[in-house]
């Protein structure tokens, strides 16, 4: 604890790309909550999934920045990460169905935007440098999990871009090992989550009277994490001061009609009556699974259960539905 607490106090100034996110506003906030002297920029374009009152908690805070920014247009935040100690990029399109509608935009901001991200971070000798991807760069996986050194199988635009991203930031890690860290995570749930992923959207479509639609025959399997926990992950990669690959997950896994009928429950709705299937995509990976006893080993395990989390989070969209009224 005593050396924990020497790293925290040296720890000045951390950079946060897509922190008004969900994934990146529940970083955001964790690291304001660890680091008490630290200040905190966070640069955020603001999409139709981003919202600064997901930063309500902190945004006030003299220790907070935030820039309005596409990651793309560098000029608007390159003077920002001088003398920045921890840089985290979690700015992303992260939709798989939406893109294949518009791949161009999923590579500018996932594949583009990384590497001018990371090369501006080099240029202004940024200290450490947490890339976020995702576990679906291993594409299907049909037996056994994903390690980190498994080869990657991109089935889709948006994993696509992710992969191409971390080869990018792989080329720079031959020289820059200390630096740079890369870490891939199941299906990451939570409040503040865009309905358009399929935990928020079941519980929205539920709330509004509308029937939950699900692709195909709803056998596809995923693993989901808590975001807490990834928050958690990160920064005991952070206090380790480990750099390289990481897969950052959990092993229990549901199908995704599981799912709805538990949400179905849990509001008190008959899940045969609201439950629709829909044609499946062309291709829909059936199973992803992912190995992170890399990062066991260092002594992180996820803390938090799905079902035991989803009563909370239903909470959360039954009083904050009105955030979610635009349209894609």
């Amino acid at each position: 604890m005593f050396l924990l607490s020497i790293k925290i106090k040296i720890m000045k100034k951390i950079f946060i790309t897509g922190g008004a996110g969900f994934i990146g506003s529940h970083i955001a906030e964790f690291f304001f909550n660890k680091y008490k002297n630290t200040k905190i920029i966070i640069l955020d374009k603001i999409t139709y999934a981003g919202n600064l009152f997901f930063l309500n908690e902190i945004i006030k805070s003299k220790r907070v920045k935030f820039i309005k920014s596409d990651i793309i247009n560098y000029k608007k935040y390159e003077n920002d990460l001088k003398n920045v100690d921890l840089a985290l990029n979690v700015a992303a399109e992260s939709h798989v169905d939406r893109s294949f509608k518009n791949s161009i935009l999923f590579t500018k901001t996932n594949t583009l935007g990384a590497h001018i991200f990371i090369q501006k971070c080099m240029e202004q000798k940024v200290k450490k440098i947490i890339h976020v991807s995702t576990d679906e760069v291993y594409g299907e996986i049909i037996k056994g999990s994903a390690n980190e050194d498994s080869y990657f199988n991109p089935t889709n635009p948006y994993s696509a871009s992710k992969a191409a991203s971390e080869m990018i930031l792989n080329s720079y890690r031959f020289y820059e090992k200390k630096k740079i860290t890369i870490i891939r995570g199941n299906n990451i749930y939570g409040i503040r989550q865009y309905p358009e992923k399929l935990i928020p959207t079941c519980i929205i479509n539920i709330l509004k009277n509308k029937k939950i639609e699900i692709n195909g025959d709803g056998s596809h399997v995923r693993c989901f994490l808590s975001v807490q926990d990834f928050a958690e992950a990160i920064f005991l990669l952070v206090k380790k001061k480990k750099t390289g690959i990481f897969n950052i997950g959990n092993s229990k896994h549901y199908k995704n009609l599981d799912i709805a009928i538990m949400i179905c429950s849990f509001l008190n709705k008959n899940h045969k009556k609201n439950i629709r299937f829909v044609t499946d995509r062309p291709f829909n990976d059936k199973r992803y699974s992912i190995n992170f006893n890399k990062i066991k080993k260092l002594g992180w395990k996820p803390k938090r259960d799905l079902i035991d989390d989803l009563p909370k989070i239903i909470q959360w969209y039954k009083k904050n539905i009105k955030l979610f009224r635009k349209k894609i």
